[in-house]
């Protein structure tokens, strides 16, 4: 006979711990291993496909391939700044993600393929402006309402200060090194604060040309130096100002620009409610789009930049409540998704297709550079200092203020990203597109008068 088992030990043998293998457990293990958003094995997958792809002499230009390429090269960049002692509490990820590639092209480091794919793709879908789209409406639809109006408004008062004091002290700078107050001022300081490339260096170049008779080409060569390294100095200090509001949280408010400020979507808020499905954000994504759409139909109409339109239609959707609670939570959900991850390999397309290495470079002769340092560094901490006069949190007035010195909407992605910040795209708008505007048009009337 049998003895019979104790019917402890059965319970014991059946609770006991099973060994884990390799599969599945280890793979998923490394599954959750990620660089970005890429688990490691996808990583390696996409790396080997590109690669392969390359060396066939082959390289589809269709969209699937673009945004896994954008994918790994942006968060491989990123990755290696992030990882950097010291400069990675710079915003190290960002800058590597925008200038590396930037830097590859011009020393011809990178595959000729990947670069006609990625400046097709970039310049052909202008996939810049449904980031921004989303990022925008998202935000928006995601503040407090009590406090929008009023951010809108204050954040001029910091902004125009701080073009005011760095135009002073650009000047100061530049003509003490021996550049000279006029060229400081014209061809330094206002291309810095003129609203980056497209809506900035190009239109004061035509402005210039204009008024003093002179090539519009070499015009624009001697301008786009200073928006370069300016939007470059302007995305180190903003993540210098992300490790300082670490060590210090009381000068920031981690995104919130106004003291007392809070978000809508925050779960704790009784607005939102009800539930919310793939659908809501599905429509969110449209609403979005469709903002933008609208927005370009009013600049073809009454001249205004579209993403400031579509910066304002989103303002008066919060302010009326056109949208129900659970489309503004489909909205931050784009939003979320989009800057969590998107801006990476946007940064890279950005990067290769609209960075020249070449124009950057040619602004490193110390005199510039001092000038252009200090050019930045006055416009923030002058919008730190009246930001927090006017019970706003100094840090982001300081990075709002970043913005209009920034590479236009790249710049702006660039000096968020590296800030950490980017629920400010609306008022980093403001800064670059409206400042840039009132900058270039006040600059092109004074030098008029002085003809």
């Amino acid at each position: 006979m049998n003895p019979i088992t104790p019917a402890h030990a059965v319970n014991q043998g059946e609770d006991a711990p099973r060994k884990q293998t390799f599969w599945p457990h280890g793979w998923w293990r490394l599954m959750e291993i990620r660089i970005g958003i890429l688990p490691l094995p996808i990583y390696v997958l996409a790396g080997a496909l590109i690669a392969g792809f390359i060396a066939s002499g082959k390289l589809p230009g269709e969209i699937s391939l673009a945004i896994v390429m954008f994918a790994f090269f942006g968060f491989t960049f990123a990755e290696i700044g992030k990882r950097l002692p010291i400069l990675r509490n710079i915003g190290a990820g960002a800058i590597f993600a925008t200038f590396i590639p930037s830097a590859l092209v011009y020393y011809h480091w990178l595959p000729a393929d990947v670069i006609k794919v990625t400046t097709d793709f970039t310049k052909q879908t202008n996939f810049l402006y449904l980031f921004i789209a989303s990022i925008i409406v998202g935000s928006i639809l995601g503040m407090d309402r009590q406090v929008l109006i009023k951010g809108f408004l204050k954040i001029f008062v910091p902004l125009a200060a701080g073009t005011i004091a760095a135009g002073a002290v650009g000047t100061a700078v530049g003509t003490a090194l021996g550049l000279g107050a006029y060229h400081t001022f014209f061809f330094l300081v206002v291309p810095i604060m003129a609203g980056g490339v497209g809506e900035g260096a190009i239109p004061l170049s035509i402005g210039y040309a204009e008024i003093l008779h002179q090539d519009q080409g070499a015009l624009f060569a001697t301008v786009l130096p200073p928006v370069m390294l300016g939007s470059l100095t302007a995305i180190v200090l903003a993540g210098t100002l992300n490790f300082v509001g670490k060590k210090r949280p009381h000068l920031t408010g981690e995104g919130r620009l106004q003291r007392g400020e809070h978000d809508d979507m925050d779960p704790k808020q009784e607005e939102i409610t009800g539930h919310m499905d793939v659908t809501h954000i599905a429509a969110a994504g449209i609403t979005a789009l469709t903002l933008y759409l609208l927005g370009i139909m009013c600049s073809r109409l009454f001249g205004l930049p579209a993403p400031v339109a579509m910066l304002f239609l989103a303002v008066i959707v919060k302010l009326t409540q056109a949208v129900s609670p659970q489309l503004q939570s489909g909205a931050y959900v784009v939003y979320k998704f989009f800057s969590t991850a998107v801006t990476y390999p946007l940064l890279f397309a950005i990067g290769v297709s609209l960075t020249p290495w070449d124009k950057l470079v040619a602004a490193f002769t110390l005199p510039n550079l001092v000038t252009i340092v200090a050019t930045v560094a006055t416009l923030m901490a002058t919008g730190a200092l009246v930001g927090r006069w006017m019970n706003m949190y100094p840090i982001e007035a300081a990075i709002v203020n970043a913005c209009h010195s920034g590479q236009g909407g790249t710049g702006d992605v660039a000096i968020l990203t590296a800030a950490n910040r980017m629920t400010l795209m609306p008022f980093a708008q403001i800064a670059t597109r409206i400042g840039g505007a009132v900058t270039v048009t006040i600059v092109l009337i004074v030098l008029a008068r002085m003809g």
